[in-house]
């Protein structure tokens, strides 16, 4: 009864947000890099954060240095929406809300060189996070295959408080209510897809000091390949990495290629489920089996986005 009421909650919520959206003309226009061609309501992923203030309420106010984090990272992502923030305050605090989250997860402990890598590996999955929301249900898809994972992995391992992995999971579903469809009723924004990848950035976090095993980042194989090869790419052409662009595979499928937004979406979101299981299935070995699991699945996924993306790109002539 509890996860239906919160069901209802959150939809009502986003509802309201449409209503207020509406009437402040928070909306994204289409441009020539987009890959819609209609003006859609923005940061309808609002309701994410929204998810995690319920979760906050309803628990006691558990993790409160992690909310604190969301609440600024969120605050300045939305701010990012309507008025578009330089970058440097957006990076700065992202910093510090990474920082709150690292604390609340007991990262802080950790040796000086591991804080500062992870530091500027957490900032760049959630920036990569945000890069990657370029179609219809791609941020739901990826974001419900991590949150399924990691709720498979907290019943087996108690890292978080379950109800922190529901919520969220929740909130994707309704958030995907209106999202995952052809022509989406709203776009999650850089508020939404910020702060669904701070709440995975954080359990992934807790995961990862609970087991002391890295592998888990593995989680988030899909979006990293895409992500990390693109940038590559672009850097290679000298291009600028923050601007706004359509070179990701997934655009070139859908803008080129013509294929379905949402076969797409479900495909990234069912193939990083599947390369999950593995990842989990791989722990109940030995180190050096995960060592070559992990292998095995980066080079296979990285050569077949290379092989299939240098295909379309000659198929389609993309500079």
């Amino acid at each position: 009864m509890q996860y239906l009421l919160i069901t209802i909650l959150l939809f009502i919520l986003e509802l309201v947000y449409f209503k207020i959206a509406d009437k402040f003309n928070i909306i994204d226009k289409p441009n020539e890099r987009s890959s819609h061609s209609d003006i859609t309501l923005r940061g309808g992923g609002i309701i994410f954060y929204i998810g995690i203030l319920a979760f906050f309420i309803v628990s006691g106010f558990q993790y409160p240095y992690f909310f604190v984090g969301i609440t600024l990272i969120s605050i300045i992502s939305f701010l990012d929406d309507i008025l578009t923030l330089s970058n440097k305050i957006r990076i700065v605090i992202q910093f510090i809300s990474i920082l709150l989250m690292f604390y609340q997860a007991q990262l802080l402990g950790f040796p000086l060189w591991i804080i500062i890598l992870s530091l500027i590996v957490g900032v760049g999955i959630i920036n990569a996070y945000n890069f990657m929301d370029g179609i219809n249900g791609i941020t739901v898809s990826n974001s419900l295959a991590v949150l399924l994972l990691l709720a498979i992995t907290n019943y087996e391992i108690k890292f978080a408080e379950a109800d922190l992995i529901y919520y969220s999971i929740i909130s994707c579903l309704v958030f995907g209510f209106f999202n995952f469809r052809q022509k989406a009723k709203c776009f999650a924004g850089d508020v939404g897809s910020v702060s669904i990848a701070f709440i995975i950035l954080f359990l992934m976090a807790l995961l990862i000091v609970k087991t002391q095993n890295i592998i888990y980042i593995l989680f988030l194989t899909v979006y990293g390949v895409d992500s990390i090869l693109t940038i590559i790419r672009r850097i290679m052409k000298k291009e600028n990495i923050f601007e706004a662009h359509r070179s990701h595979l997934y655009q070139i499928l859908v803008n080129e290629n013509q294929s379905n937004k949402l076969m797409i979406a479900s495909f990234y979101g069912i193939l990083q489920f599947l390369i999950g299981l593995i990842i989990i299935f791989s722990t109940k070995y030995s180190f050096e089996i995960q060592i070559l699991i992990s292998s095995l699945i980066l080079v296979i996924c990285g050569s077949v986005y290379l092989i299939l993306k240098k295909s379309l790109i000659r198929k389609y002539k993309i500079q």
